[in-house]
């Protein structure tokens, strides 16, 4: 029985993965579709739907259903959903403020699969406007490290192109500026022969909360949960976790 065991085992591993990816294809789809319907189908004069091509891209989304995206967003092909943007406002364990971004063509449908997903999972929903005032939209390009590149790499091509701070992730270099520096940032990467996996405009926290193993396992829970959601596009919360306590949560 051991075998199949084992097999069974990566089998359901296998199986989460593939439904994990199945939903960030969907999710990255939905990017573009709404950027080429708001801003027209042509990346080379639309840097919201060229960066949301290259994500889509980075993340091995195959080039047909990317096209397919296009063409329903222009307006070139059948198919399109009323996305809507919403913004849910909640808390998680530890007084964690918790910003929930959802692309929608039910509204009702978003709500209640958010709040579901809070309240099995430790956390509650907040009054708009509790919550957010802790965040600032920023535009944030995350750079892999690699072979020559550091963070004085990174600052040098940046720093004249509007880049506020570069932090280090450990994996990744963060580079943060104001939304309407990004393309230009983006760019200035690009000139300097840096390569980047993603550009976008997203909210950072002004705050941060220190959690312990405890509460972190409770928040990344939640967030799993949220991110779960068919319709929820992005997950902001204002938590900070020491590297010893990432790997004891694992």
């Amino acid at each position: 029985m051991s075998g199949h065991s084992k097999w069974a085992t990566t089998k359901h591993k296998k199986a989460a993965i593939d439904a994990k990816r199945g939903k960030l294809f969907a999710k990255l789809i939905k990017n573009v579709e709404v950027a080429a319907r708001v801003g027209g189908g042509d990346p080379g004069g639309n840097p919201t739907l060229y960066d949301a091509i290259q994500k889509a891209k980075k993340s091995s989304v195959p080039n047909d259903n990317i096209d397919r995206a296009v063409k329903r967003g222009a307006g070139l092909e059948a198919g399109a959903a009323d996305w809507q943007t919403i913004m849910y406002e909640g808390y998680a364990a530890g007084g964690v403020a918790v910003l929930v971004e959802c692309l929608t063509d039910n509204r009702n449908r978003a709500a209640s699969e958010v709040r579901t997903a809070m309240t099995r999972n430790g956390g509650s929903m907040a009054d708009p406007g509790s919550v957010s005032y802790l965040f600032s939209r920023k535009g944030v390009v995350v750079v892999p490290k690699a072979d020559g590149v550091d963070e004085d790499t990174v600052l040098m091509a940046v720093l004249e192109a509007g880049a506020e701070e570069v932090r280090d992730l450990g994996d990744s270099f963060e580079v943060v500026s104001e939304p309407g520096d990004l393309v230009a940032v983006r760019t200035a990467l690009q000139d300097a022969g840096v390569d980047y996996d993603s550009a976008d405009a997203a909210f950072v926290p002004s705050t941060t909360i220190e959690l312990d193993e405890e509460a972190a396992g409770k928040v990344f829970r939640l967030i799993d949960a949220l991110e779960d959601c068919d319709d929820v596009q992005n997950v902001y919360a204002n938590y900070d976790v020491s590297d010893e306590v990432l790997e004891k949560v694992g």
